[in-house]
């Protein structure tokens, strides 16, 4: 059974998530707050497998509640419920690190299959082995792990969707990826044509390029209109 937290004010909609899970197969268990300060109390109290929140909320936003766990938590899925957000409200989401967003109207077999497929995503990387270990200049990639370790001195923690989208580059190292076999891949998006998801990805890169920033050698390319590309010279070699 899965247990999903539902950080949201809008004590209908609480009421009708957790009504309309009741009914999917293999079953859900909901627990429930009205604010951000509630929702990090359940979360560490209970452990949840997902958390679903809204952004507007009393005491304690979604963006601030999400911050402070993900400070703490990079595993657990997270989704934004999303009514007429702005690109600056999505962009602010994915940098704090949601998963995904939901928009507003949605139905329990929509919510459930965006469970699903975060759950999923997360299992994939837990099933990595150690063989799975990568070099990509100075730094090891154990994305079984979630870690970006550099030599001895540093370990940067990776989510486990950063940790997918690094492993998928470093496997085509010095060709491009698409854009759309990656928000396939790792949105479970048909023909990699959705705004949020795109928006993610973006984010996605640019924090990854950050954790990467103490190589120089290392690079994500974007290459306008096709992909992205992991580039790996060693300092001192003509690119």
């Amino acid at each position: 059974m899965i247990k999903l937290l539902v950080v949201e004010d809008d004590e209908n909609l609480r009421y009708v998530i957790e009504d309309g899970l009741q009914l999917i197969i293999g079953g859900y268990e909901v627990l429930t707050a009205d604010n951000g300060k509630d929702g990090i109390k359940m979360w560490k109290e209970y452990h949840p497998d997902v958390i679903l929140t809204d952004v507007e909320m009393p005491k304690m936003n979604g963006f601030e509640m999400v911050e402070y766990i993900r400070e703490r938590d990079q595993e657990t899925p997270i989704l934004f419920i999303s009514g007429c957000k702005t690109s600056v409200d999505v962009t602010t989401g994915y940098k704090l690190g949601a998963n995904n967003y939901i928009k507003k109207p949605f139905g329990p077999e929509e919510l459930h299959a965006h469970i699903q497929a975060l759950i999923k995503m997360k299992n994939d990387t837990r099933m990595k082995n150690e063989n799975n270990l990568r070099k990509i200049g100075n730094f090891i990639l154990d994305a079984e792990h979630g870690m970006l370790k550099l030599e001895a001195s540093k370990t940067i923690s990776l989510t486990g969707r950063e940790a997918q989208i690094l492993q998928e580059l470093c496997v085509n190292k010095g060709e491009v990826v698409k854009r759309t076999v990656l928000l396939e891949k790792y949105w479970d998006i048909k023909g990699g044509t959705d705004y949020y998801a795109s928006r993610s990805l973006d984010v996605m890169i640019n924090k990854l390029r950050k954790k990467l920033q103490d190589d120089p050698g290392v690079k994500i390319q974007v290459v306008k209109g096709i992909g992205i590309m992991l580039i790996d010279h060693p300092v001192g070699k003509k690119v």
